[in-house]
């Protein structure tokens, strides 16, 4: 498969994810982190780890059974290090088993990688309207850097944990 010819990320639906609230209750992701450098990772990094969380869900079937439901986060607890969270349905053999729960809003965004830092000062403003602060922010990329292209848009849903 090729980029330039394959659109292997199901087609985003921002009304799904826009200005919605979730609550999650130990919601079951698998986990894994990446260096980075001053937030920036290595794109390469990025394929392999989401490649090898996915075939540990898939062989253990824990995949979730709908691709448009499922989520691929990223969080930058310090400028040198990312985490990558993949949801799934249960305990996945051998990967690093973790549960997200509180209450999480969220907006969607479109744009570039780099506006992510400007998208985060609006996702807060759109809290502060609402007297809420984040405890700590997700990001969702909803297509890969190809299907972005194929679709034309590059869809991101910030998550924010209140």
């Amino acid at each position: 498969m090729t980029y330039d010819t394959a659109i292997c990320c199901p087609e985003f639906h921002p009304e799904k994810w826009d200005e919605k609230t979730f609550y999650w209750d130990n919601k079951s992701f698998i986990k894994e982190t990446i260096p980075t450098f001053f937030h920036i990772p290595f794109p390469p990094m990025i394929g392999k780890k989401i490649t090898k969380m996915v075939k540990l869900a898939e062989v253990s079937n824990m995949m979730l059974p709908d691709k448009e439901d499922m989520l691929v986060l990223f969080a930058d607890p310090t400028p040198f290090k990312s985490e990558i969270y993949l949801s799934v349905t249960g305990n996945v053999p051998g990967a690093t088993n973790t549960g997200l729960s509180g209450t999480f809003m969220s907006k969607v965004f479109d744009g570039g990688y780099n506006a992510i830092p400007t998208f985060i000062k609006q996702m807060n403003g759109y809290l502060a309207e609402k007297n809420i602060t984040a405890k700590k922010q997700y990001v969702h990329y909803a297509y890969c850097p190809g299907c972005a292209k194929k679709y034309g848009k590059n869809h991101m849903i910030l998550f924010a944990e209140t």
